[in-house]
């Protein structure tokens, strides 16, 4: 048997293709000797697929971008287990994400939801432990809040997921998330309405562009945020060179511009 034939060919459109470019992002920054983020398994994992990675992306110029997105959320697990060591996680629309291997402290239980396609990607391709638990359906449906104690202390995280449904969508679930788990941390990102309208409006013909941005943040949806509860943003690790390891953590410390970039928040119930 080759190598091509030992990979699994994977084809995929629409939003769930977005796993792929995430994955494909993540992997090349982690084969980097000065990466930002350590994540063997990406690159397995995107060496297990027979996809073309780069004739469909083009070159992975968001790489380091994309890992420090994932190291902002890898904190908020592992301070989260820090406080609660074998806490339950809730990881919704998780894709081909790897996190669970890279933040495990040997006793947390994590839940992904994701849709059948991608659950059935994750079955196959990655191994899971019996602290690992997979559910095939929609994180807006009712199925996976009944899974998960209400009485327990719980993170749910939404990495890239909520900017493809629409703004009552979004705010709903974050009402049914905090009234059905009061006592649960959610951590989610957010593109600002400029680069939303950005993207909806570029040139197809210039390479891969992800499927359009319903839901994206200006000051009126992060007056709808802070109504759910008590929000936080969060600030991005710094990375390397001048853009990400100077020019980005000032961009943070400025907020005058908040509802110009990328954003990711925490949000509990007050």
């Amino acid at each position: 048997m080759s190598p091509d034939e030992s990979r699994m060919r994977v084809a995929l459109g629409g939003v769930p293709e977005t796993l792929l470019w995430t994955l494909y992002q993540r992997a090349a920054e982690a084969r980097r000797t000065d990466a930002v983020l350590r994540d063997p398994w990406a690159v397995g994992l995107a060496d297990s697929i027979d996809f073309p990675y780069a004739e469909r992306f083009g070159p992975p110029r968001l790489a380091q971008w994309q890992a420090l997105r994932a190291a902002c959320f890898d904190h908020e697990v592992r301070r989260f287990l820090a406080r609660r060591p074998g806490g339950r996680v809730v990881a919704l629309g998780e894709g081909l994400e790897t996190q669970y291997w890279r933040v495990d402290d040997g006793r947390v239980r994590w839940l992904t939801v994701d849709v059948p396609d991608a659950v059935e990607l994750r079955q196959a391709l990655l191994p899971r432990s019996e602290r690992q638990e997979l559910l095939a359906g929609s994180a807006f449906d009712q199925a996976w809040l009944e899974r998960v104690d209400p009485e327990a202390e719980v993170l749910v995280t939404a990495q890239g997921l909520l900017m493809y449904f629409e703004p009552d969508a979004v705010h709903g679930l974050l009402a049914r998330c905090l009234a059905a788990l009061p006592r649960a941390t959610l951590v989610f990102d957010a593109f600002p309405h400029w680069l939303a309208l950005l993207n909806a409006n570029a040139d197809p013909s210039g390479g891969y562009r992800p499927p359009p941005w319903h839901w994206s943040l200006d000051r009126r949806e992060e007056r709808r945020l802070r109504a759910h509860g008590r929000l936080r943003r969060l600030r991005l690790p710094r990375g390397r060179g001048p853009a990400f390891g100077l020019g980005l953590p000032l961009m943070e410390r400025v907020p005058l511009i908040d509802d110009w970039r990328y954003s990711v928040f925490r949000l509990q119930a007050r």
